[in-house]
């Protein structure tokens, strides 16, 4: 038998939560030996019920342990590249949160240190595991609908965030929009030439006075000739609205809302049926423990990731078109 691989996870908020529950239950061959947090003392006691031996309030605790074979970086987003840096530094593999960093300079600069450090390093685009979204990638792959001539993609939150986090959520196109650009690319297999952004504030106008939009039209052409449009949205007060359309030259593929059940009631009433799951977490959990099967399979194959530091880099490239574009009023091409 083959040694447990041991895993710091570094931030407890809502997904170093979900990340270290779904460790825990899912993976046998997997120890959460250590997690650290700010507010240690707070977590402490769901960390110790979780069987998590160490709980820090300085990441650099783990980093220190010889014992620590990978981490996972769940830390407020403007921390992510320094602590990749370290942790590279230490020898550690590498689970960061999306984006690695909103400065692509700080990004080049994590990601040198990964590649001289040679250890694993995967981004957490999380979508790319769903059931729906990967099989849509296998039947693009695979010229089911010949060569994609048009992508749509539908992403809308069920209610907007907090201010606060607004304040410092880097603006929707990094923060929310971004999973959207990493999405287009992983389905297309082909890179964001141009972007052209329409945008506003139709939700709430605090959102607005915080420096940033609510709402949003983002236009995109493909290196291979298709084009796409994302249709972005932080309210959409039935539920969580995700869905592709995809047309292709021999057919077209559509991916609709998951919903909690698929039962349809018909009656002289009218004809009823579930609502989408409301959030992120009812919706895409599964697909959270995916990647990080993914990820722990390659520590243990010795194979490359399939969400490189690259896909964590493209996407931040293309959201800082997206805003020029918006600013501007005009398209931006990736190149610029």
């Amino acid at each position: 038998m083959r040694k447990k691989i041991k895993v710091g996870i570094i931030g407890a908020g809502r997904i170093g939560v979900i990340h270290a529950t779904n460790i825990v239950k899912n993976f046998s061959d997997i120890e959460v030996k250590s997690i650290a947090d700010i507010y240690a003392d707070k977590i402490r006691d769901w960390a110790i019920g979780l069987g998590i031996k160490h709980v820090y309030d300085d990441y650099r605790s783990i980093l220190a342990d010889s014992e620590i074979d990978a981490v996972i970086i769940c830390s407020p987003t403007n921390t992510h590249s320094q602590i990749t840096i370290e942790a590279a530094q230490a020898g550690k593999h590498i689970f960061c949160e999306k984006p690695i960093d909103y400065d692509v300079d700080r990004i080049h600069a994590a990601l040198n240190a990964v590649a001289q450090a040679g250890i694993k390093f995967q981004v957490g685009f999380n979508r790319r595991f769903d059931h729906n979204f990967k099989k849509v990638r296998e039947l693009i792959q695979s010229g089911a609908i010949g060569d994609v001539q048009i992508l749509k993609v539908t992403s809308r939150d069920p209610a907007p965030p907090p201010i606060e986090y607004v304040k410092v959520s880097g603006g929707m196109f990094l923060d929310m929009t971004i999973h959207d650009f990493d999405m287009v690319r992983y389905l297309t297999g082909s890179e964001v030439v141009e972007v052209y952004a329409n945008a506003g504030v139709l939700v709430n106008p605090s959102i607005g006075e915080a420096g940033d939009v609510d709402t949003a039209l983002i236009s995109l052409k493909f290196k291979n000739g298709a084009i796409g449009m994302i249709d972005n949205c932080r309210q959409a007060v039935y539920g969580y609205d995700q869905r592709v359309e995809v047309l292709g030259t021999k057919g077209s593929i559509a991916v609709s809302n998951d919903t909690p059940t698929t039962v349809v009631v018909s009656t002289n009433d009218g004809v009823l049926s579930d609502k989408p799951k409301f959030f992120f977490l009812e919706r895409y959990m599964e697909s959270f423990a995916a990647e990080m099967a993914e990820f722990f399979g390659s520590i243990v194959n010795d194979t490359d990731t399939k969400v490189s530091g690259i896909d964590g880099l493209k996407p931040v490239l293309i959201g800082l078109a997206a805003k020029k574009s918006y600013e501007d009023g005009k398209p931006v091409k990736l190149e610029e």
